[in-house]
């Protein structure tokens, strides 16, 4: 089992009890954080209902309901491909009941279609196919 990458910038505590929790973390010597990635696809008809209304917000230039909608996605997870600042965006997928904005979002590449879901609050990446 992997420790996602966001997890070990809690510092050596957090990594501390992960690793008595869930038990070493090996990684190839050659691999770095930056090299580690998790995007697979989602094909558009699969994502929640919430996230078309977000990408027809997106797609539209708003109105966002969020404040933190549209804000630069730094990536510092390291699980989208390595862009430079500014590259990506976020934007809030509302969960029915959450109190909160919950852990759904989708994040903006600047190439067309470059669309990314993530229901784990960037621990795995799904890029948004819209061919199915």
């Amino acid at each position: 089992m992997r420790i996602p990458p966001r997890l070990t910038t809690l510092g050596g505590i957090a990594t501390l009890a992960a690793t008595l929790l869930l038990g070493p973390t090996v990684l190839p010597a050659t691999a770095s954080p930056s090299s580690v990635q998790s995007v697979g696809s989602i094909c558009y008809s699969a994502l929640p209902s919430q996230a078309y209304d977000t990408l027809r917000l997106i797609d539209k230039g708003g109105p966002f309901p969020y404040s933190q909608d549209g804000v630069v996605f730094s990536n510092r997870e390291h699980v989208l491909p390595s862009e430079a600042s500014g590259y990506y965006h976020e934007y809030t997928v509302k969960t029915p009941g959450s109190p909160t904005r919950g852990a759904r979002r989708i994040v903006t590449g600047q190439q067309s279609d470059e669309d990314y879901y993530t229901s784990d609050h960037y621990a795995t990446f799904d890029l948004v196919d819209r061919g199915c």
